[in-house]
């Protein structure tokens, strides 16, 4: 029998969540008996096909994630309407019909525009023949066989030019079908929303640490949009009135265009600097387009590349350079929707791996701007209370 207990007392230590001899809790990867680096490799295949099945129903899951973070961007609305007195269905109606003003505002607005960019490119035929001319001499010039200089510059004509902004114009008509989509998606989660927030609480009694992740995801997705919001007007009016003072054609556009390339975190501005300083380029030569890049450079990229990260940094927790891969993995795996979504995918992902479990919070030390440590969402952490008070 001394034999017996003897050897029981040496296997006890095994069991999941007890001490073992050194006085620290037993993994679940000491329990079941497998090396740590293969769990992690484990691990690994796991993340390779959760990806591969984001890739595959990327067209579907990128309009349903949008209309997740309007839902949650908007959802204080309902809430303070409910806590007025307002009943529950008027609420979900104003919520779902604000977010259906902003999004066909702003669809509209772009529709217009790159529609009357279509109809001022055909005046611009003789500055790009002479455009191409000029850059087919330069590349003879430099030794370039002439039928080789004229093949290269063959694509710098007005009807080509047209044709990619038509091809982008049938582009944003071509996804009617997944806006009438996200447009009942919304509709559903909004009705939903109303409601969500009772849930949570009830569903916090017995899952503290998820609903707190989930608050985390929605009060962070919120201020790096207020945040995005506050900087990308600031943008546009700027960005407008430097075109509008160089009369560069459709100011206002462009000024748009800024604005929503504000939300693409580190590399926006570049996107809305091409169509401008192409115009520049046409309007007056390399003096005006160089003088576009060089104002916007000065504005855009010191607000949008130097201040703004550092703010949406410390606002939502993410470090500069995880705010970049962010974009970078999700346009990869989503498409264009995914560099608007990168901050608040990589926020939701980080909420369900990383704040959901205390044994792996240590991640946010190598991925934060500030470490966990920083602010009352570090102590809340290190006293081991879930994040309750987050907004909602």
């Amino acid at each position: 029998m001394g034999r017996v207990s003897s050897r029981y007392d040496r296997s006890a230590p095994r069991v999941r969540g007890h001490a073992n001899g050194a006085g620290r809790p037993v993994t679940g990867a000491e329990t079941i008996g497998l090396p740590r680096g293969l769990i992690v490799l484990l691990g690994l295949a796991a993340a390779v096909v959760a990806v591969a099945g984001l890739r595959v129903f990327a067209e579907i899951l990128a309009p349903v994630l949008l209309a997740l973070m309007l839902t949650v961007t908007a959802s204080p609305l309902s809430t303070w309407l409910i806590r007025r007195g307002t009943p529950a269905w008027l609420a979900a109606g104003a919520l779902v019909v604000t977010v259906y003003v902003v999004l066909i505002a702003l669809g509209t607005a772009l529709t217009v525009s790159v529609a009357r960019l279509v109809d001022l490119l055909p005046q611009y035929r003789t500055q790009l023949a002479d455009l191409r001319a000029g850059a087919a001499g330069a590349l003879t010039d430099l030794g370039f066989d002439p039928q080789r200089a004229g093949d290269l510059t063959g694509s710098l004509q007005s009807g080509t030019l047209t044709d990619l902004v038509q091809g982008l114009l049938g582009g944003l008509l071509a996804t009617a079908s997944n806006t009438l989509f996200l447009l009942a998606v919304l509709l559903f989660l909004g009705l939903d929303a109303v409601s969500f927030p009772a849930r949570l609480n009830r569903a916090a009694t017995q899952r503290p640490e998820l609903v707190g992740a989930l608050r985390s995801f929605a009060g962070g997705t919120r201020r790096y949009l207020l945040v995005s919001t506050i900087f990308g007007l600031v943008v546009a009016v700027i960005d407008t009135l430097v075109l509008w003072a160089l009369d560069i054609p459709l100011p206002l556009l462009w000024g748009l265009l800024s604005f929503i390339t504000n939300y693409i975190p580190n590399i926006g501005f570049v996107v809305g600097l091409v169509p401008p300083a192409l115009l520049g380029l046409l309007e007056g030569g390399v003096p005006l387009m160089t003088t576009v890049i060089g104002l916007y450079c000065l504005v855009n990229f010191v607000i949008q590349s130097v201040i703004q990260p550092k703010v949406v940094g410390d606002a939502v927790g993410l470090s500069a350079t995880t705010s970049f891969l962010s974009l970078v993995f999700w346009t990869w795996v989503l498409g264009p929707l995914g560099a608007l979504l990168a901050i608040p995918l990589s926020l939701l992902t980080k909420g369900l791996l990383v704040d959901i479990d205390p044994r792996t919070r240590w991640i946010d030390s190598l991925i934060s701007a500030a470490g966990p440590a920083a602010g009352p969402a570090g102590d809340r952490r290190r006293s081991g209370r879930a994040p309750a008070a987050e907004p909602r």
